[in-house]
């Protein structure tokens, strides 16, 4: 197959995004208990956690959008305690910071910058990852998210939005992610070509159709293989 670009998921494909995940939701507690200690004791980060499944449950319409429901969030949680106007842009802030502190995987780095000096990649991504903050910005040609485009993954838009903005046929471009369904199959039903990011090593979940074109276990491997099939054959 001629890759000539590639689209690239970026949490638990360039890193582990859980543990930022954690350190967000303790330094937002945090924050809370030393300037709200009313919500704080009202909302400890289980119970957090909680209502912000409620509403992701309730605002279907916001599913693209994990700003906009993690803003509803905590309006809910203040008003609860009897305060009208949650403190949202100092919140976002703070979560939003620690969101990002993510470590990269010792592979991705290297592969990137590898990656990149032969192809043009577009990062494409339903989170809210800042590349600027993680500082690899300069990797990417593009940056296609879920809020800004009104879809989120698998939906077939999202990664056609991200063909018209790369200017290259769908056929031609390898989406790369962790994810089977959202990544792989998204990906595939959109006409794209399929990479997928198997760290653990997991057998393809024949449920979900045909298995990825590649199934690698790292980035290093999905260099490897792009530096074996020039974009140019």
């Amino acid at each position: 197959m001629r890759i000539r670009a590639l689209t690239l998921d970026l949490d638990d494909t360039l890193w582990p995004v859980l543990p930022a995940l954690e350190r967000a939701d303790r330094e937002l507690d945090a924050y809370l208990r030393q300037h709200y200690p009313d919500v704080a004791r009202a909302w400890p980060i289980p119970a957090m956690r909680v209502l912000r499944a409620q509403v992701a449950a309730e605002r279907t319409d916001l599913a693209h959008d994990f700003t906009a429901q993690r803003h509803i969030t905590m309006q809910r949680a203040f008003a609860a305690c009897g305060i009208a106007e949650a403190p949202l842009e100092a919140l976002w802030e703070i979560y939003f910071t620690a969101r990002n502190s993510v470590e990269l995987y010792a592979d991705s780095l290297p592969a990137l910058e590898r990656i990149t000096a032969h192809r043009p990649v577009a990062s494409l991504t339903n989170g809210n990852a800042d590349l600027d903050l993680i500082g690899i910005r300069a990797h990417f040609t593009h940056h296609i998210c879920a809020r800004d485009t009104g879809t989120a993954k698998p939906d077939r838009l999202i990664f056609t939005t991200a063909a018209e903005r790369l200017g290259v046929i769908p056929s031609e471009i390898l989406h790369v992610g962790d994810d089977p369904e959202l990544d792989v199959v998204g990906a595939r039903e959109a006409g794209l070509r399929t990479a997928w990011i198997n760290r653990a090593r997991h057998p393809w979940p024949g449920l979900l159709g045909p298995a990825p074109d590649l199934d690698l276990p790292d980035m290093s491997a999905l260099a490897d293989w792009l530096d074996a099939h020039p974009a140019t054959r």
